[in-house]
């Protein structure tokens, strides 16, 4: 039997683990399937898998990346959305689609999905409705049918004690930036073909950087239904569709093909309001002048060095954080800023990691840093017993040193919150800190990139960058006399 090779999708899955396999992991009858085969084929033919980014999500989608000939992340349950906006922001050229379920989108990743549409962000969104979850046991799900049998609703969903089901095109209908809504089915062939063209469009709008687009695609799930193939695909049109009507909510050039629009009142109620460009990852991250950082360039002469900044919400801590990693992607160097806090963030504790290398970084933790600037007493008994032998501990003077730091660890009162007020800046305490890593030579980058690296965190308040500089200058001078 000659095997017909599909459009867009590998020849052989070998992703799975299983050498020459052809065939997924679908249930057979599985919406998911006939829904990959559409998307890879709409992909290919219109000439978009060297520029396209599927976000693969947790629930039955999960294993896209094993048969879309295509780039892929993969996202953590919930986060198909915010990674796609990641990655549309930071590829604005590419074409990002996130594929979710009613799990991932309906329910732990809703505010992630419905924020994103919110600010009109520039990705498709293929969303799967079977009505439960299918990955893990056929559990009720947001979209499940008053009245329908799932594992946790044996009786069947009752409105008083789990609400109603969850509508979520009507929902996102309320929003004004999405350009494209719509709901299909793949329950039989005329269903199939509909939701082809439906497909194409969200495409053709992610090829062009139209905007937000929202496709929720209604399929059978016959293993949870506890149904054959045929009698989950007339569950799909003759119960789900009374629920969930079929038709384009929202077009703002044309409809779908062959498809009828919602008789809904309220669905063109809203006027779609244009979203202001946002800028570019490389934009936001550009230097003072305007110009690109250097690209980051592998080093194995560079050792790796690991900080941790700590202190009250509000001191400026996560802004030197930033500081530090900003000026080694200056000198072309691997790092990573990860901040950690709470409902402290203003008033208690808030710190962050910055590791900085030569090579590839593998984790932006730092539970046992080589540099430790602590600007309050928590911060500075929670952190200092975790720096390394031969580390350095710069630690603001007014916090009494109830915890003798390590044995081979540098220790530096700096009166940095003190010299802030006597500039008469009280707020530039961090510049201070940042003066004092460069007098002592704690972060092994060039004083250069530091102070260029300080001045970028005022570009949106260019009025203070010459007084930073000068707060800098003068602090260095201070602590090395």
């Amino acid at each position: 039997m000659k095997i017909i090779e599909q459009k867009g999708m590998y020849k052989e899955f070998p992703r799975c683990g299983k050498p020459h396999a052809r065939t997924t992991h679908y249930c057979p009858g599985c919406g998911h399937g006939i829904v990959n085969k559409l998307v890879a084929e709409c992909c290919a033919e219109m000439g978009l898998q060297d520029r396209t980014i599927f976000v693969d999500p947790v629930g039955c989608g999960v294993f896209t990346y094993y048969y879309w000939d295509a780039a892929h992340i993969s996202a953590a349950h919930g986060r198909a959305s915010a990674a796609a906006t990641g990655a549309a922001r930071a590829r604005p050229d590419a074409v990002t689609i996130a594929y979710q379920g009613d799990g991932d989108l309906g329910a732990i990743g809703f505010n992630n999905a419905f924020q994103a549409a919110s600010r009109g962000e520039k990705f498709g969104c293929i969303f799967i409705n079977n009505s439960l979850y299918g990955m893990t046991g056929g559990q009720m799900a947001p979209t499940t049918l008053e009245g329908e049998k799932t594992t946790t609703t044996p009786f069947g969903r009752d409105p008083a004690l789990t609400g109603h089901p969850l509508h979520v095109c009507e929902v996102f209908n309320q929003l004004q930036a999405p350009v494209y809504i719509a709901r299909v089915s793949v329950a039989d062939t005329k269903r199939i073909m509909q939701a082809r063209e439906a497909i194409r469009r969200v495409f053709e709008i992610q090829r062009d950087h139209k905007g937000y687009a929202l496709l929720e695609i209604l399929a059978p799930c016959p293993t949870n239904f506890g149904m054959s193939p045929q009698k989950a695909a007339e569950f799909c049109m003759n119960e789900m569709e009374k629920e969930f009507p079929l038709g384009v909510v929202r077009d703002t050039e044309k409809g779908v093909a062959g498809v009828e629009p919602v008789k809904h009142p309220e669905s063109q109620a809203l006027a779609v309001k244009s979203v202001p460009r946002f800028p570019t990852c490389m934009e936001l991250f550009a230097t003072p002048d305007g110009t690109e950082a250097p690209p980051v360039e592998d080093d194995p002469a560079v050792p790796e060095r690991r900080f941790k900044f700590a202190g009250y919400g509000g001191q400026g801590i996560l802004s030197l954080g930033i500081c530090v990693a900003e000026a080694a992607r200056l000198e072309k160097r691997h790092t990573l800023w990860f901040p950690s806090y709470g409902p402290e963030q203003r008033g208690g504790s808030a710190s962050c990691s910055v590791v900085v290398s030569g090579m590839p970084i593998g984790s932006p933790t730092v539970e046992h840093p080589d540099v430790l600037v602590c600007m309050n007493q928590p911060s500075y008994e929670r952190f200092a017993k975790d720096v390394k032998p031969g580390g350095v501990i710069i630690v603001d003077a007014t916090v009494p040193l109830a915890v003798e730091p390590p044995q081979g660890v540098k220790l530096y009162r700096v009166p940095a919150i003190k010299m802030a007020e006597d500039f008469g800046v009280p707020k530039a305490a961090n510049t201070m800190m940042l003066a004092a890593l460069r007098a002592f030579k704690a972060t092994g980058l060039k004083d250069d990139s530091l102070e260029t690296a300080l001045c970028a965190s005022f570009k949106k308040k260019p009025q203070l960058i010459e007084k930073n500089r000068e707060l800098l200058r003068r602090a260095e001078e201070e602590l090395k006399s």
